[in-house]
């Protein structure tokens, strides 16, 4: 038997597997099963399944006890693919590519699923279906080989797609794994933050209460939650505010201010994470987000409702690991300016994120006269693209003593004007400037619209766009860099009683009996350096873990 197969499920339940040959071909007949589960089952020799789509295949598997060591998603091999021959946008199901493929007209991509609250029926339920065979299947799989040695650095963008498609079984087995999550500690939290309900469905005390206050403070009754409604009260009070941002709010002296800042705080969590969303979210204990890998164009994942990215501290309290279990959270330190040190190779740059301890301190040691305030925003300006007034003033201390580092992001920044692709290390690419506006024309998830897209100004703004791809190089290998960090974990971890069960951006947090914390510590380290290596290759960066085993997760932090 050989490593690979190739499998498509079929409509009554089944599946028809063949063996892959190292040339991408099929190396034996195509075999038809009856059950799709106990088809994988039944061939426990394969150590990667070549698939359509991880999101319709591996949760029936994984709901039959059945998991599988390795897999390869066309599709999400397709998007990875078409993003970096510069054709990001267009349709990447693998019918789509079998089209293409064969010169035909391209079919759209099938709408989006739309998430199931408190269930896993939306990963049973597949896109509307378009049939592609097996045969056809392995005709795009081989096609996709070509275009993947045919890439700007095609190892790279070979583990690339290895390391989404790992990504996808990961977010799968999160999901039928699920965040624990103590209901009766959320509505303990909510009542203690927010007060009773009143019946009728109204909002609960404390609202009532902070709107009260505001309504009485502008001497008319006004409606918190309506920003638009604020914004004319404090202009008719002789007041002007562009919106009822934070920050804007702050620097108002005004009375009514305090209790609407109040207000927006509880009202974000009441309609957020309040009762309805814990009635619609939490089952049998936990908390079953679909995380959707790949979710924005830098990598970062996102998910598809639920907000499980978004979080608040306070709502933690909730996420408590069973008896006799704990919660391991392990938080990456200074993650992207390592990665800077890592991609630009910057001699100076790697010396100092070859250590574990503090980053910015290190800086400020060679760079700023031991000020730690000013190498920090020095150096996450010249990630961000803070590149006026004092920010200028920090990158040009930064590029004396770390020019290549600064070179590096500059150079993005450059290009991402000029109109070009920028790719991350392992090659993602940044969308080439277009004419889309908004997260629904960007395709991107619109309970967690993703804040680094660049849609909705690249046409328009070549320093905007600049700024993003200064930033896409730096964040888009931290991603590049955390699936390979989550396979290299989650193969770690599969001798142990020890589960994934979140991930989000730097952070990972495992699920483990109390006995195991001490060898699923050692396995993120382990994790992290092995992902650093197969990034990014030999350098001497690091990239440490803040660690904590813990019962609750808001005692993590």
């Amino acid at each position: 038997m050989t490593g690979r197969w190739v499998l498509a499920p079929t409509e009554s339940g089944g599946a028809e597997l063949a063996p892959l040959g190292d040339d991408g071909l099929a190396a034996g007949p195509v075999v038809r099963e009856p059950d799709l589960a106990e088809a994988v089952r039944s061939r426990p020799g394969v150590t990667r399944w070549v698939w359509r789509d991880t999101h319709t295949v591996y949760p029936r598997l994984l709901a039959a006890g059945v998991r599988v060591e390795r897999c390869y998603d066309i599709e999400a091999a397709e998007n990875l693919l078409l993003g970096h021959e510069g054709r990001h946008g267009e349709p990447r199901s693998a019918a789509a590519a079998l089209a293409r493929l064969r010169k035909a007209p391209v079919p759209a991509d099938p709408p989006p699923r739309t998430a199931a609250p408190g269930s896993q029926s939306s990963l049973f339920e597949p896109r509307p279906p378009v049939d592609v065979p097996l045969p056809d299947l392995l005709e795009v799989y081989a096609e996709q080989q070509r275009r993947h040695a045919a890439a700007e650095r095609p190892e790279r963008m070979r583990l690339l797609t290895a390391s989404e498609s790992a990504g996808m079984l990961v977010a799968a087995e999160m999901r039928a794994a699920g965040l624990p999550w103590r209901a009766d500690v959320h509505r303990a939290v909510l009542a203690e933050l927010l007060g009773e309900r009143y019946a009728g469905g109204g909002e609960p005390r404390r609202l009532a209460e902070l709107a009260d206050e505001v309504s009485a403070a502008f001497g008319r009754r006004v409606r918190p939650e309506l920003p638009a409604d604020v914004v004319k009260a404090f202009a008719q009070a002789g007041v002007k505010v562009t919106s009822t941002r934070r920050w804007e709010l702050e620097s108002v002296d005004h009375p009514a201010v305090a209790p609407l800042i109040a207000y927006k705080k509880l009202y974000r969590i009441y309609t957020a994470h309040g009762w309805s969303w814990l009635q619609d979210w939490v089952r049998d204990g936990r908390f079953r987000p679909e995380y959707l890998p790949g979710g924005t164009v830098s990598g970062r994942w996102t998910t598809n409702g639920g907000g499980a990215l978004q979080i608040p501290k306070v709502i933690r309290r909730a996420v408590v690991a069973d008896p006799g279990w704990r919660l391991v959270v392990a938080d990456a330190a200074q993650m992207e300016p390592r990665v800077l040190a890592a991609i630009s190779r910057d001699p100076a740059f790697m010396e100092v994120a070859a250590q574990s301890g503090d980053l910015y301190q290190s800086v400020s040691d060679r760079a700023f006269s031991g000020d730690r305030d000013q190498a920090k925003l020095a150096v996450l300006g010249a990630i961000y693209g803070q590149t006026s007034g004092d920010g200028l003033k920090n990158l040009a201390l930064l590029r004396r003593r770390f020019p290549r580092a600064v070179a590096y992001v500059d150079e993005a920044a450059r290009a991402g004007e000029e109109g070009r692709l920028v790719r991350t290390w392992l090659g993602r690419t940044c969308p080439p400037a277009a004419g889309a506006s908004g997260a629904e024309e960007a395709g991107l998830p619109q309970d967690e619209a993703a804040p680094d897209s660049p849609y909705g100004y690249a046409s328009t703004n070549s320093r905007a766009r600049g700024r993003f791809t200064r930033n896409f190089v730096v964040q888009g290998s931290a991603a590049d860099w955390a699936l390979l960090l989550l396979a290299a974990l989650r193969s770690a971890l599969a001798p142990l009683a020890a589960e994934l069960v979140f991930f989000q951006h730097d952070e990972v947090i495992v699920h483990c009996p109390e006995h195991e914390v001490p060898e699923v510590t050692e396995a993120i380290e382990r994790a992290a350096a092995t992902a650093g290596r197969l990034t990014f290759g030999e350098t001497p960066v690091r990239f440490p873990f803040s660690v904590a085993g813990v019962e609750c997760y808001a005692d993590a932090k």
